[in-house]
């Protein structure tokens, strides 16, 4: 991507390269129970090992609040990481001080390493310089390879690259160049899908796609208070009444500005939110008020497939419907086939993001079948709202400095 490096341009050779990963993954007791980043991250190690350079890894781990507590160690997900990569991996036991330098020279070049959880101290999330500057002191590069983490102005994520030549790793650059493909310089028509529980926030996002993206399309329960705005008969499904006049804001700067904004048709309303509880399915214009809106209805699928069969790009953040509920997900599930269709058929780019979504897709089975699937929460929701991300600004930073001959500070 312009204006910022790739370390796999860099000579890494007999060097040390402090690569910063998001090894925050869910566990189970000491085992990881879901090892999808540790699987994106892990060709990245490969990569700088084989071309002979030490590794040295660093991340966090859950919320110890600037002073060590042993069950946010990194040491259990260290071995993980030596599955994922058929390699052994050794583990040190801070990620600063003399003790932790000596530990680092003893990896060999080519070899692969471990530091403890960053979050242990204090200054990583104060974005401390003189912490940062202790980091830097281990190693000759340094690489950001963890998008997901990159909206945080954390030592490790930003204050460190400006004490050592600052690089994107291949996932960070992948990541970054899908998110620029989907919303920067796409395929038109661009086609948005925002769900999930609550417009309130998702306010911003919405925001900012009003003026980038040609059909906005709201799903999940935030449709609900979009419906209600309209003067539909929600009844007691979830909504939030306070933000009604901002959707109705939003659907008025959607047709003033020519965008298409979708909402649904039909609704699946449930008795209870239980699985297998009885369900109907109802127009919205005729809403009857019973009953909870838990998922849109199948000419509301009919409706998104179609238009999808008009676009060329698809940018997914949010479900449509309660799809951990049997049978409220089936919504959310043939919407995304038809958009996996679509895909593997060259019609159509999609570009999907968020914690719920990417459960959403893998429970429909289509997550491989998407162009991309970002693992980010917080990061893909604020470069959604447009954002600029710390993490991301200092690669840029970096790199324009290099280029002008001069040294620059966070």
């Amino acid at each position: 991507m312009e204006g910022i490096r790739s370390i796999t341009h860099a000579d890494v050779k007999g060097r040390t390269v402090l690569v910063r990963a998001d090894l925050n993954v869910p566990m189970d007791g000491a085992k990881v129970s879901d090892a999808t980043r540790i699987d994106r991250f892990a060709p990245t190690v490969k990569i700088l090992a084989n071309r002979g350079a030490r590794v040295v890894i660093l991340s966090h781990f859950g919320r110890p609040d600037g002073k060590p507590e042993m069950k946010y160690s990194l040491r259990p997900i260290t071995g993980a990481l030596a599955e994922a990569l058929g390699e052994p991996v050794k583990f040190i036991a801070d990620c600063a001080g003399d003790a932790t330098a000596a530990e680092v020279a003893s990896v060999p070049y080519g070899g692969v390493a471990v530091l403890e959880n960053v979050r242990f101290h204090p200054g990583e999330e104060e974005n401390d310089p003189k912490f940062a500057q202790k980091l830097a002191s281990l190693g000759d590069f340094y690489v950001n390879d963890a998008f997901s983490c990159s909206h945080r102005a954390h030592a490790s994520m930003h204050a460190l690259a400006a004490y050592l030549p600052a690089y994107a790793g291949p996932s960070m650059m992948a990541e970054i160049e899908a998110l620029s493909a989907a919303l920067v310089i796409p395929q038109r028509p661009v086609a948005a899908l925002v769900g999930g529980a609550k417009v309130s926030s998702k306010i911003a996002v919405l925001e900012h796609l009003l003026n980038r993206v040609d059909v906005l399309i709201i799903g999940g329960g935030m449709a609900n208070t979009f419906l209600l705005a309209m003067g539909h008969n929600i009844g007691k499904s979830l909504a939030e009444p306070a933000y009604a006049d901002k959707a109705r804001e939003i659907i008025a700067a959607a047709n003033a500005r020519g965008s298409t904004i979708v909402i649904p048709v039909d609704a699946t309303l449930g008795e209870a939110f239980t699985p297998g509880a009885r369900n109907w399915v109802e127009n919205v214009g005729s809403l009857s008020g019973e009953g909870l809106i838990l998922d849109i209805g199948p000419r509301s699928v009919e409706d998104l497939t179609a238009r999808l069969n008009t676009c060329r790009t698809l940018l997914w953040n949010g479900p449509l419907g309660a799809f951990e509920i049997e049978p409220f997900g089936q919504g959310t599930f043939e919407v995304a086939r038809a958009a996996a269709r679509l895909t593997k058929q060259g019609r159509l780019i999609t570009v999907a993001g968020g914690g719920d979504t990417v459960s959403a897709l893998n429970a429909a089975g289509v997550t491989d079948d998407f162009t991309y699937v970002s693992t980010a929460g917080g990061a893909f929701l604020e470069w959604l709202e447009g954002k600029d991300l710390p993490g991301v600004a200092v690669l840029k930073q970096s790199f324009k400095a290099s280029l002008e001959g001069q040294s620059w500070r966070a």
